[in-house]
């Protein structure tokens, strides 16, 4: 059986499977699993692994894995976990085929990073360090808007689209304390790296999706984490 999977596993990432979509999906589940599970078992540990593991902008010198597990974790409301990774599943396996695993890879983690700094973003420009946030939202957010600079060069009808970005947009309106600042970074980093790597610059016209990939995502990288680290310092 494991054979089995391994198999299916190697022919899918050779055949454009959403092998990467399916991992973080995986991931954030089990995560959730265990945050379930702490919650009820050990309240202390529990707390230990979501505030260790939350994006906080005033500790995000002091926690610099935060921006990355908090993509992973999610509240104990299912509807959280749940409806983050049914969009996931929705526009993730498109965006696989279309850039290759790795890119896409990329794009979700960098788009996370981008939501990261739209919240160190807020907090300093409201001079209010007690917002946090967890969840793959702001990373989602980026693969939205990849989808629609893709789609939109293609010509593909948006209008499906459109209407289940809105509603995820809305979702701030009626559910409280959901972190729309990370949406908007994540929406505007991952729109604009993909306007990058799908444009025609001269030197890297002719290179591959992981070359630029590399150039361009590692470029706003530095930035982000620039952006990050000098917001950070007002909260010092």
């Amino acid at each position: 059986m494991a054979n089995l999977s391994m198999r299916s596993i190697r022919y899918d990432w050779h055949h454009g499977g959403p092998v990467v979509t399916q991992a973080i999906i995986a991931i954030c589940v089990a995560a959730w699993l265990l945050e379930v599970v702490l919650r009820y078992l050990s309240p202390s540990l529990y707390a230990s692994v979501v505030g260790g593991g939350l994006y906080a902008p005033y500790l995000a010198v002091a926690h610099p894995w935060s921006w990355l597990t908090s993509l992973f974790l999610h509240a104990q409301n299912p509807m959280h976990v749940g409806f983050n990774m049914l969009t996931l599943w929705m526009v993730g396996p498109t965006l696989e085929r279309m850039m290759g695993h790795w890119s896409y890879l990329g794009l979700y983690l960098i788009s996370g990073l981008g939501g990261a700094a739209g919240l160190s973003l807020w907090a300093w420009a409201r001079a209010d360090w007690s917002v946090s946030a967890y969840g793959a939202s702001g990373a989602l957010f980026g693969l939205f808007a990849a989808l629609l600079v893709v789609y939109r060069r293609m010509g593909v009808e948006l209008r499906s689209m459109l209407i289940w970005m809105a509603i995820n947009f809305a979702m701030p309106l009626v559910i409280p304390n959901v972190a729309w600042q990370a949406h908007a970074g994540g929406f505007v980093v991952g729109g604009l790296l993909t306007v990058l790597l799908v444009s025609r610059m001269p030197g890297l016209q002719h290179a591959s999706m992981r070359a630029r990939m590399w150039t361009y995502g590692g470029a706003m990288v530095v930035v982000l984490a620039a952006v990050i680290v000098l917001c950070a310092k007002f909260a010092m």
